[in-house]
């Protein structure tokens, strides 16, 4: 049995409603809580919701305890015992740089005895600028500018962000030894490498120098000869996962995108519409996989194939904006507006695609919802939808037809959320 849905946007908000509870961090960290040390235990995390998942750890822990994390300007929550300090992201600042020491100071000096627990999260690599020596942050910003801007995926660019540091790349553990580090992470990056969510402060990888030169080159990247020089240069070599300055620290994915979509996939199906996951790694352009997204939600609306109506085609993962234009977005909002395009002028279908931290791109937004009639109602305000497009400014897109999504900062981030419903 099939149950209508009278309210789709309801009905969405409430799949990614049933997305985030997935990856609250409260019952993710009491599942996961370290043996108590003999010594101290130190507290340390970066991320969008770093603030939460370090509150939730005191709320858990039996015990002594003390810290610092940083999170986004505004994503910030109380807590008793951990510092918890406040830096811009997506582009580094001054704020960012002294948490960055502050980190780095309060693992130094401890014994084999203590513990450091690292609460780590999307969004910690622009919120742990840390130069390498000789360098200022004004390189830093650089640098991450023309990451975000080049389109490149969230592994290349971590990649890259991880040999011009003092702190990423595995590089605060390595400050922290001979202390043992647990690191509970919440994944935002499609595959859930550990190493690579917040460019991996306290895990080791693989990555060389080499490969982050090859990329840059790959990507056409414009960076300052100097920075380049020292990605060239032996100090950029990150720790490798055998470094024994590493043994015995371990590492857990708490939450994921992948139990995020099976819970929005449980809430579809308890409401009687059919669920089908395609992937929890969506990567590249996000115009590009949005006519992939149309393609499959037409040929369902259409055909009835490959998925039998009504249902809902569920994916995960991180797409990519090159920016070319001026406008106002994000990767969730440029995708929706691209879906618009797919599927102008069919009835039935309705979709959501919003960051699971609650901000998508440069405005208060997570993402925004699209159906059948979002084009026909911004050429009826006497918008372009190719132009806005092009001007990246799918905000003013969603602003003048009426979908803007604003749940406001979530605590937690696992990546970008799509829901498609075809009725």
């Amino acid at each position: 049995m099939t149950a209508p849905v009278k309210d789709p946007r309801s009905f969405l908000s409430g799949l990614f409603d049933a997305a985030i509870a997935a990856a609250d961090p409260a019952p993710a960290i009491r599942a996961n809580l370290p043996e108590r040390p003999k010594g101290r235990t130190v507290v340390v995390g970066a991320g969008k919701g770093a603030a939460q998942l370090a509150r939730a750890f005191e709320q858990a822990w039996d015990g002594p305890l003390s810290g610092v994390v940083v999170t986004r300007y505004g994503f910030g929550v109380s807590c008793e015992r951990v510092d918890v300090l406040e830096a811009s992201h997506p582009v580094p600042d001054a704020a960012g740089l002294a948490a960055s020491e502050r980190l780095l100071r309060e693992v130094r000096g401890l014994t084999g005895d203590d513990l450091v627990v690292a609460l780590i999260c999307g969004g910690g690599s622009a919120l742990l600028p840390a130069p390498p020596e000789g360098f200022a942050l004004d390189d830093e910003i650089a640098l991450n500018e023309a990451l975000l801007a080049s389109g490149a995926p969230i592994s290349a660019m971590n990649t890259v962000r991880k040999h011009f540091s003092r702190i990423k790349g595995g590089r605060l553990a390595i400050a922290a030894h001979p202390a043992r580090v647990v690191s509970l992470i919440v994944s935002d990056v499609p595959g859930d490498d550990p190493a690579q969510v917040a460019s991996g402060p306290t895990v080791a990888d693989r990555t060389t120098r080499a490969d982050a030169l090859a990329l840059i080159e790959n990507y056409g990247l414009q960076l300052p000869a100097a920075v380049v020089g020292h990605i060239r240069s032996r100090p950029a070599e990150c720790p490798l996962p055998d470094d024994p300055h590493l043994a015995g620290n371990s590492v857990r994915i708490i939450a994921s995108a992948s139990l995020s979509l099976d819970a929005a996939a449980l809430k579809a199906r308890e409401q009687g519409v059919a669920a089908h996951i395609l992937s929890d790694a969506v990567e590249g352009e996000a115009r590009e996989a949005a006519k992939v997204h149309a393609a499959i939600a037409r040929e369902v609306a259409l055909r009835g194939r490959p998925f039998a109506r009504p249902c809902v085609i569920l994916s995960g993962g991180e797409t990519t904006v090159t920016v070319r234009g001026n406008g106002k977005g994000g990767r969730n909002s440029e995708f929706q507006l691209a879906l618009a395009m797919g599927i102008d002028g069919l009835e039935g279908i309705d979709a959501l695609a919003a960051d699971t931290d609650g901000i998508d791109g440069s405005e208060d937004n997570a993402g925004a919802f699209c159906d059948g009639g979002t084009i026909a109602r911004l050429r009826a305000a006497g918008r372009d939808p190719q132009a806005l497009l092009a001007d990246n400014d799918a905000w003013s897109a969603f602003e003048v037809s009426g979908g803007l999504f604003v749940p406001g900062p979530t605590g937690t981030n696992v990546n970008d959320f799509r829901a498609i419903l075809v009725k």
